[in-house]
């Protein structure tokens, strides 16, 4: 490869990375791409003379997109499904895992799926394609709730929490909180709570609105999640939603 076009891949990586992380710092940038800060840094100067991106600020020291590049991403997000935005993604997450990774989306008071990648695993959770799940006791359905008012959460679900299963939550104050903290944590989970022999966690994909629709998942049979693995999974899951978002066309808060 010519160092031209090392160049010119070096100033697309930044690019993107900047669109999913923005404001970003170049120090920041280095670490998350591997690339020398030097390298970064001519990359923003150039991206920067394109007219791509621009200091957030006075200073120097973090950079975000410009109208132009953000004009141009709605023209191609215009006709971009969640589906053809997510399906890399679930490859990889898949093939990270192991396991079953999962794409609903909302439709009314429940959770549909769309889309999924199966473990090669011979004991996995079954659900096909189109099939709907509750929002309440699973992860899809509470990672769509979680940003969401509480009066339109009591809503969809019919003013009533149902029992699945024994672990169902089924107290209002108990649910909130655990929709709360998904909030916090970026992902929801789900320990039996619909199906007692299944486990998954959850992030919600957000549209360039700033909407939440749809979210992905990775499910397993319990034995196969325990608690360690589910937080990194949970990791996992909430970077791979965040990047469904980014290709949406969202753009995260800066506070």
């Amino acid at each position: 490869m010519s160092e031209g076009m090392r160049t010119v891949l070096a100033a697309f990586r930044v690019l993107e990375e900047v669109a999913f992380t923005q404001p970003a710092g170049v120090g920041e940038l280095a670490r998350r791409l591997q690339l020398p800060k030097t390298t970064v840094q001519r990359a923003l100067q150039t991206l920067w003379t394109a007219g791509w991106i621009c200091p957030d600020g006075a200073e120097k020291t973090r950079w975000v997109l410009t109208t132009r590049a953000l004009h141009i991403g709605q023209h191609a997000v215009a006709d971009l499904s969640v589906r053809d935005a997510a399906l890399p993604i679930m490859r990889e997450l898949r093939k990270e895992t192991g396991e079953t990774v999962h794409l609903m989306v909302l439709e009314g008071d429940r959770a549909v799926l769309i889309e999924k990648v199966e473990t090669e695993h011979p004991i996995r959770a079954v659900i096909t394609l189109g099939s709907a799940v509750p929002l309440h006791g699973s992860s899809n359905g509470k990672a769509m709730l979680a940003h969401r008012q509480e009066d339109e959460v009591r809503a969809l679900l019919g003013g009533e929490l149902v029992r699945h299963t024994d672990a169902t939550i089924v107290e209002w104050d108990a649910f909130f909180a655990d929709l709360a903290a998904v909030r916090e944590r970026g992902y929801a989970t789900n320990v039996g709570e619909w199906r007692t022999d299944i486990s998954a966690v959850a992030s919600p994909i957000f549209d360039h609105e700033g909407h939440v629709s749809a979210s992905l998942s990775i499910s397993a049979p319990g034995s196969r999640m325990p608690e360690g693995l589910r937080a990194r999974y949970g990791a996992l899951v909430t970077e791979a939603a965040q990047r469904v978002s980014a290709t949406l066309g969202y753009r995260r808060p800066t506070s």
